[in-house]
């Protein structure tokens, strides 16, 4: 009974958070028809970053093709900023702005398949972030030599805090982007993808050009602004670039020595090759401590291991490596490459990215400590709410999305138990969804085929509900029973017991089930609890 007030207490809550939406998380975050009538397939992004003044101005050319016909698009620009007009076709379009949405008018309906251009200018002072990467916006700091540092961080926040774009995750540029970055001079601007040229303006300002070649998501749109030097390596016919602060070049050299070669050869080999070989992979000093900037890492955990030296699994375990290489190199693979369609679902980048850096443990220290860093992560979970968030309103679920995510992949693999097909599942999801936008139901759907079990009742306890499986044992006429409580109706998992030095395998569902196994005492068995995220 206990099991069922709670799901209706959750099924309350999400009624009254949904009513907390405003027209505003809409327009950000849902798909109408001004939204889904075109889909973007190149940025020309066109900017002048005054440091002093913290102030930028230029243009965004958008290149898309319309899949539906229209009069009216919308693209998005947070209110702050000005739009000094928008170019179409040499005319300058009727536009309207409603919060952070620019609705714009044609003067004729654009038919579909059509391939489209509009220019799009602005300017403004962008919104600072106050402690970035957890909120949105610029970072202007000055590094130790008192030279200009300056970034930007807009997850869940919106890519359109500083850029006017399809601020969406549904549509990433099919044929990527190019970035056109003029800032004062003596300064270096890094951006995604390959340094193409860079060109003095004789105005105070030298104009660094990069391109990517690859859809990208607009989050992952960045700049970063220093003083800067380079270095470089190669893995095999990957290249791999590096730019950290003037001063900090001999102690990046050791530190990327010792993770990134390592952390690219695991993940290649289990999660296939590195999906943006086109445009390289970088790691790119900043002030704020990380984020999966695609193809250009931002990289700021002091040159330290673990996570800005501590560990998140109070295990050990994480101090042995570098926390943000791994883990935002990890995205390249999951969120960068598959990404999910709406930020609600953004398990799918954080969840797989958290198990990521279990993989690279069992890669480079064995499986045994892999398990213990997984383990210790459970005292990460909160279980305050669901995992997946309310679709539609641009919010994200909870932050068990890390722990819990990676605590549920670990215990797929323990209930498939079978690693040479746990690993084949996993390396073909990545392959199979390289450069795709999904949804939770397509990564169920994937594992249950790949897998040939029904795991749709364990994705959905983890996912969709904050309560853990709690296994009960009962010995009934010398027989042991077993039964999961704090489940859903349909709650099937098997699970590990260990009785007369032998593992057997008991499957268990929500109600009590007899085994095979006859024994006296309950004390004499002993639950497996390491290789399922379970309770006991």
């Amino acid at each position: 009974m206990r099991n069922y007030q709670i799901l209706a207490l959750l099924f309350i809550g999400q009624l009254l958070s949904a009513q907390s939406f405003t027209r505003k998380d809409s327009l950000q975050g849902g798909l109408r028809h001004e939204r889904n009538c075109f889909d973007v397939t190149h940025y020309t992004i066109d900017l002048k970053i005054d440091i002093k003044n913290k102030f930028i101005s230029g243009f965004n050319e958008i290149d898309f093709e319309i899949t539906d016909e229209t009069q009216k698009i919308q693209i998005d620009l947070f209110e702050n900023l000005v739009v000094d007009s928008i170019i179409w076709n040499k005319q300058k379009l009727i536009f309207s702005r409603d919060n952070n949405a620019v609705f714009i008018n044609f003067p004729d309906k654009l038919q579909a398949k059509n391939l489209e251009k509009i220019k799009f200018f602005y300017h403004g002072n962008p919104v600072l972030a106050r402690r970035a990467p957890w909120d949105g916006g610029f970072v202007f700091r000055k590094d130790i030599n008192g030279n200009d540092w300056v970034g930007v961080a807009c997850q869940g926040f919106g890519a359109s805090c500083w850029l006017p774009l399809k601020d969406s995750q549904s549509d990433e540029p099919n044929n990527g982007v190019t970035m056109r970055i003029a800032v004062p001079d003596g300064l270096t601007n890094v951006s995604n993808g390959r340094f193409i040229g860079k060109e003095n303006l004789n105005n105070g300002y030298t104009r660094w050009d990069w391109e990517v070649k690859n859809p990208i998501n607009t989050y992952d749109i960045t700049i970063n602004i220093g003083d800067y030097v380079p270095f470089s390596d190669k893995l095999d016919d990957l290249d791999i670039d590096y730019y950290v602060l003037s001063y900090h070049r001999d102690k990046a050299e050791k530190q990327f020595a010792d993770d990134v070669k390592p952390m690219l050869k695991c993940f290649q080999e289990k999660f296939g090759e590195y999906p943006f070989k086109e445009d390289g992979y970088k790691l790119v000093e900043t002030s704020y401590l990380g984020m999966e900037h695609q193809s250009a890492i931002a990289y700021g955990n002091l040159f330290l291991k673990g996570y800005m030296g501590t560990d998140l699994s109070k295990t050990g375990v994480g101090k042995l490596w570098d926390y943000i290489i791994v883990h935002e190199s990890g995205h390249e693979w999951f969120g960068n490459s598959i990404t999910s369609k709406d930020i609600a679902d953004m398990w799918i980048h954080e969840g797989f990215t958290q198990y990521s850096e279990i993989v690279y443990i069992e890669c480079n220290w064995g499986y045994e400590k892999a398990m213990i860093y997984a383990n210790g992560l459970r005292g990460n979970v909160a279980n305050d709410e669901p995992i997946i968030g309310p679709y539609g309103v641009n919010k994200e679920g909870s932050g068990d999305m890390y722990p819990k995510g990676a605590l549920l992949l670990n215990t797929l693999r323990h209930v498939i138990n079978n690693d040479n097909l746990w690993w084949k599942i996993i390396h073909d999801y990545a392959t199979t969804f390289r450069h795709k936008i999904i949804d939770t139901q397509t990564v169920i759907d994937f594992f249950n085929q790949k897998s040939g079990l029904d795991l749709t009742s364990i994705f959905n306890q983890y996912l969709k509900t904050i309560s853990i499986p709690k296994l009960e044992l009962k010995i009934e006429k010398n027989k042991l029973f077993t039964r999961w409580v704090n489940v859903e109706s349909n709650f099937s998992m098997p699970v590990d017991l260990i009785y007369n030095n032998k593992t057997i395998r008991v499957q268990t569902i929500n109600d009590w089930k007899k085994t095979k196994i006859k024994i006296k005492n309950i004390s004499d068995i002993k639950v497996i609890t390491d290789k399922f995220y379970i309770e006991y």
